[in-house]
């Protein structure tokens, strides 16, 4: 999680919005439409099992795609992926600074294709 808050906060240039976020997703300053994606993604990662098409549809009246929708299901779906193979392989931790320097360099390769809501 830490390096990827980390290239959320290069990307942003905002690094105390990323670590608000983080903290507490319903307090941070994010706009309600990310709020609510995030708070999708909280679900998608609880109880995939129980999200059906007014779970879709509210995201839709946020002003989020289908494609958006989409997208934010699968990176959920592959850094669980991910997490669950880094913690079994024992990969270790990074400390905040190789985060930082690390997020400097991920940070071009993150591609954003539709507009936010």
């Amino acid at each position: 999680m830490k390096a990827h808050a980390a290239v959320a906060a290069e990307l942003l240039g905002d690094a105390a919005c990323v670590e608000a976020a983080v903290r507490d997703v319903a307090s941070s300053p994010l706009s309600a439409a990310e709020k609510a994606l995030l708070a999708f993604v909280e679900r998608v990662n609880a109880d995939a099992a129980s999200i059906g098409p007014a779970d879709i549809a509210g995201l839709h009246a946020s002003g989020w795609t289908e494609e958006a929708v989409y997208d934010a299901i699968t990176v959920c779906a592959l850094f669980n992926f991910y997490n669950r193979w880094v913690d079994a392989t024992g990969v270790p931790p990074m400390s905040d600074e190789e985060n930082r320097a690390a997020a400097r360099r991920m940070a071009p390769g993150y591609i954003r294709t539709a507009p936010q809501p």
